[in-house]
């Protein structure tokens, strides 16, 4: 897997539970206390993000952290 790979499934896996939960873009990032760009960002995959701002997500999202990457049942492939 490419690093940007996890990064486009983050941002998928973040646009899934946030549409489940009716927010929009701006109303999710108000919530978070972060700028809509910054998420349209995450969702596109573009953005690293830090683990306070993934920890935020979580918590906006009403999951744990297990639960966020949940989905995220591979491996990654060990750095070379």
């Amino acid at each position: 897997m490419q690093g940007d790979d996890i990064r486009t499934r983050f941002g998928t896996r973040i646009r899934r539970l946030r549409s489940e939960r009716g927010l929009s873009q701006e109303a999710f990032a108000d919530q978070a206390g972060l700028h809509r760009t910054y998420i349209g960002a995450i969702e596109r995959g573009e953005q690293n993000l830090s683990l306070a701002n993934i920890e935020r997500l979580a918590a906006t999202l009403g999951v744990s952290l297990a639960e966020l990457f949940a989905t995220f049942t591979d491996k990654p492939d060990p750095p070379t």
